[in-house]
């Protein structure tokens, strides 16, 4: 692997707010915090912290040339640390058993390492049945990549590892990695199988979206699947079609998955197939939007309706436009579900709070003329811990119709 420096160790210090945030546990530092830094950082140099008045380390980061988070931490000073292969090797196992309650269950597909909430900033790490997929977003790896895959690789049991890279990754001259690499066995096929409480399922490790699938909605996939038996579904923004599959697995009669993708409504057909059911799949390739407001139109309606869209706000300045459409989502998925039926609905802008996207769903449902109760609010899975407030971005409400 070509690096462009061999890492070395930076003395920082920062301002009384920057201090403030590492001591607090928080694991980014932005540039406009460090007030002395050793001459000539560059990226994945290890950064030492030390605090203003007493002189003594506070926290252990990562620097990062590219990036207004100019440093990322691993390690906070309550314990003194050497950064080494024991020191990932600890921090990877750690992660491992925080798991292990949902690797009890009848699923053999994870997420191993969740970047900052795991002490891992820019680095992604998931398991699909024996295939270990780590994504990397950040060049402050590049000089600890092979320790971290050995361990990761080692404490998984994967028995191989493909490697994806974020665009800045790609394009990247610091590196001789690419997209898609297999750093260590045999993928005998870019579809890997894999098992999700019982249901079946398939990611393209090399072409998927981030590593493949979407593992966070895991539990509400289940929940979801339990509650529509008997039962018509949409879902909306169905991707490889998580809550088609649970639906129909589970006893639906009919699940209509919806996406403006037709290359992932071919994935959601095949995911179906990998397991029996007797309901009717459909799908339909088109605009979400568009496409509700026609099935209003046609008066069609659905006894579960789910709605998960791609983020709405990746950047600042998109969180009111992003707030007008989870808005319009609730509206139309309310228009579409039928009597007495359940309206699910998703976020995962990390911009928009938890609190916030729960009111702008009551909002909206209230403004319609129909009776219903929240029976439900959940989070991130069991794999995917949060340990500091921008770590968190999935929320899901379950809504009841009365009548």
């Amino acid at each position: 692997m070509k690096l462009s420096q061999n890492p070395k160790r930076l003395a920082v210090k920062l301002n009384s707010k920057g201090e403030q945030s590492v001591v607090r546990g928080h694991p980014w530092v932005f540039s406009k915090s460090i007030v002395k830094i050793s001459e000539d950082p560059k990226t994945g140099d290890l950064a030492i912290i030390f605090s203003k008045n007493k002189n003594k380390v506070i926290g252990i980061g990562l620097f990062d040339a590219k990036s207004p988070i100019q440093i990322k931490i691993i390690h906070n000073a309550l314990t003194k640390a050497e950064i080494n292969a024991d020191f990932f090797h600890h921090k990877i196992e750690i992660a491992f058993r925080k798991r292990l309650e949902l690797l009890e269950t009848n699923t053999n597909s994870y997420r191993l390492l969740f970047g900052e909430n795991d002490g891992f900033p820019g680095l992604i790490a998931d398991v699909y049945n024996s295939v270990l997929v780590v994504k990397l977003y950040s060049e402050i790896w590049l000089p600890y990549l092979d320790h971290i895959l050995t361990s990761l690789q080692k404490v998984s049991k994967a028995k191989t590892t493909v490697m994806r890279l974020s665009r800045n990754l790609q394009n990247s001259q610091n590196h001789n990695l690419k997209d898609g690499d297999i750093l260590y066995g045999t993928l005998y096929n870019e579809v890997v199988e894999f098992v999700e409480h019982g249901i079946n399922f398939s990611a393209n490790v090399i072409k998927g979206h981030k590593t493949g699938y979407f593992l966070d909605h895991r539990h509400n996939r289940k929940r979801v699947g339990e509650l529509s038996k008997n039962k018509t579904v949409l879902d909306v923004f169905s991707y490889a079609g998580g809550f088609s599959v649970h639906a129909l697995a589970n006893g639906a009669t009919e699940v209509t998955s919806l996406d403006i993708s037709k290359q992932a409504l071919e994935m959601a057909v095949e995911n179906g197939k990998l397991n029996s059911y007797s309901g009717i799949h459909k799908t339909i390739a088109s605009d979400a939007f568009q496409e509700m407001k026609n099935l209003i139109k046609h008066h069609k309606k659905f006894d579960v309706v789910v709605i998960d869209p791609p983020s709405f706000a990746k950047q600042q300045s998109e969180i009111e436009l992003a707030k007008k459409k989870y808005a319009q989502l609730a509206e139309l998925g309310a228009q579409v579900t039928a009597k007495k039926g359940l309206l699910v609905l998703a976020s995962c802008s990390s911009r928009i709070l938890a609190q916030s996207f729960f009111d702008i769903n009551l909002n909206a449902l209230n403004a319609q003329p129909r009776l219903f109760e929240t029976i439900l609010k959940t989070k991130h899975d069991i794999d995917h811990p949060v340990t500091f407030p921008e770590g968190s971005y999935l929320k899901c409400g379950y809504y009841r119709f009365l009548e």
